[in-house]
């Protein structure tokens, strides 16, 4: 498994906040989360964001509450993968259960800037800076997690 895009770049605290504003929340339809993606963040992210771009954060990403619709929102604008420095817990696990691919990698994250092009071996967790000539480790998924990925979520890779 794979992901390659282009990045783009926030800070720590990231909260579900900002994801996805709760103003939104009465609607569980994907694409129209998606809509609405990082708009109190960065108002220009849902016109830019391509199929298979990257976000990269720092420390916290998806902090906040528990709420599914934020790496809901961010899966259905096209993104391939969210970097940080370290996730908030149900963040983490939410991504996983919806087959958003979520890495932790400190030095990735410190070094990667917005608008850099990365490609993502999740086999190895390798994470490669095309546009700086580096590569970052990040701790590779057990198969159990790439297979929940691969199945696009906990729901689907349990009904296959």
């Amino acid at each position: 498994m794979k992901a390659h895009g282009f990045v783009h770049k926030y800070g720590d605290n990231v909260d579900t906040d900002v994801i996805i504003p709760a103003r939104y929340l009465n609607t569980s339809d994907h694409k129209e989360l998606a809509s609405h993606c990082m708009e109190d963040i960065d108002k220009d992210f849902v016109k830019n964001v391509k199929q298979g771009d990257i976000i990269v954060a720092n420390m916290n990403f998806g902090c906040g509450s528990s709420r599914e619709h934020a790496p809901i929102a961010i899966k259905a604008s096209g993104v391939g993968c969210v970097i940080a420095s370290t996730f908030a817990r149900i963040f983490y696990r939410n991504s996983i259960n919806i087959g958003l691919p979520i890495l932790e990698c400190d030095e990735a994250a410190n070094d990667i800037d917005a608008g850099n092009e990365v490609e993502i071996d999740f086999d190895t967790g390798i994470i490669t800076n095309i546009t700086k000539n580096k590569t970052y480790k990040a701790q590779p998924f057990p198969d159990f997690i790439k297979e929940i990925i691969a199945k696009g979520g906990l729901l689907n890779s349990i009904k296959k």
